[in-house]
């Protein structure tokens, strides 16, 4: 997008640059990261960056309506209603394809999350980026011109709201197995948060406790949660001392209802020049003679799981709880990124957090996904090249 920076990466760019920025970020923990990381960042031009802001803007405003929890409640009946929601969600993760409508560039919404994303992972990746091109210097992965410093600042201070960082920990399902494992190791070594897995967690009473790595039981004060209920569900052999459900003594960043309150449940909501239209199975009044312009999806999965790209009429019927899936137009991904060879389809992820004495979220970062495939997502972009996950820069 801009052109004299991908130039420039594109006649420093060797395979052997490549690996280099890969094996300096194993080296940090003498870890290799389970997903691929893309050649080469994606340079957002100021237009396409207004866009952005303007299209997360948009969705924060029907976030922050009175009537939004309202709205959602008919999320949490179909999933799992945990205790002591708190008034709004500390983080989201606004996912934009930049397609082509009209013949101009345009971001389109794809989905959104209230959940955390790469928050941790992704200003390391950017650091790796400049050591390996310092030209990148000039530019920045932060919306509003945040230092390093102040982009770890204000995580911290969203994850651990004024708690001592001993009683505050990232819990997630068999950590150690997870594709975001890299993530966990730069929040324990920038934030100095612990992560513990479900299964250590233990309850005594409304209270949680996890034991340190001196053998020490810690008071577990807040949870930066990162489990998802699908995985969690299928994992019928963990064995849990404790229940979401239960009544806690315990706080959360990123309490688990908002992952099913902001999802694809409200992009029916979201009318617009950068929304697509879609519509709740269960709403629809007749099934579109053109369903090879549609994608299938279900509301509350993860990572692409569930998702029809190839749509059939008997793929529709088929389905029995119609409330749990939507019909959406697909849209017409821009390849825009100039590779050595051929051109890249572009998915932009804004990271955002929400202070709990915010009136609204901050617009923080983004995740960037690249691919040669008709999706975004591993599946689609199996043995390609300058495909996969990294970081898109703005100009300062």
């Amino acid at each position: 997008m801009i052109s004299k920076y991908r130039e420039a990466f594109n006649l420093q760019f060797s395979e052997e640059k490549y690996q280099a920025l890969k094996d300096d970020i194993t080296s940090d923990f003498d870890y290799e990261p389970t997903f691929r990381i893309g050649e080469t960042p994606f340079f957002i031009s100021n237009d396409l960056k207004e866009q952005l802001i303007e299209g997360c803007n948009q969705v924060i405003a029907l976030i922050q309506d009175k009537n939004f929890k309202i709205l959602t409640n008919k999320s949490l009946e179909l999933n799992t209603d945990v205790p002591n929601e708190d008034s709004h969600t500390n983080f989201m993760a606004i996912d934009f394809g930049i397609c082509e409508e009209e013949g101009k560039v345009i971001p389109k919404l794809i989905e959104v999350q209230g959940f955390p994303s790469l928050f941790n992972f992704q200003n390391n990746l950017f650091e790796k980026f400049k050591k390996h091109y310092p030209f990148l210097s000039e530019l920045s992965p932060f919306v509003n011109n945040l230092t390093n410093d102040e982009y770890l600042k204000n995580l911290e201070d969203v994850i651990c709201n004024d708690h001592s960082k001993e009683n505050v920990v990232l819990l997630e399902i068999e950590p150690e197995k997870q594709n975001t494992k890299i993530d966990f190791y730069y929040c324990k070594r920038d934030l100095g948060i612990e992560t513990v897995c479900v299964t250590d967690v233990i309850k005594k009473g409304k209270q949680l406790f996890y034991n340190n790595e001196k053998g020490e039981t810690i008071l577990i004060k807040r949870i930066y949660n990162r489990v998802i209920f699908d995985e969690l569900n299928l994992r019928t052999d963990l064995k849990l001392d404790f229940d979401f459900t239960d009544e806690l003594d315990v706080e959360w960043a990123g309490h688990p209802n908002w992952f099913f309150r902001i999802s694809k449940f409200i992009l029916p909501f979201l009318k617009g020049k950068y929304f697509i239209e879609t519509t709740l199975l269960s709403e629809l009044k007749e099934i579109p003679e053109d369903l090879d312009n549609y994608v299938l999806k279900p509301l509350f999965s993860f990572s692409g799981s569930g998702v029809v790209f190839h749509v059939t009429k008997e793929d529709i019927e088929a389905i029995t709880e119609k409330e749990l899936y939507i019909l959406q137009k697909k849209v017409n991904y821009l390849p825009i990124i100039q590779a050595i060879e051929g051109k890249i389809k572009v998915e932009v992820r804004m990271l955002c957090t929400w202070k709990k004495e915010d009136s609204s979220p901050t617009i923080l970062c983004n995740l960037t996904r690249l691919s040669r495939g008709e999706m975004i997502g591993v599946k689609f972009n199996q043995d390609k090249d300058w495909v996969g996950g990294t970081i898109g820069l703005f100009e300062n």
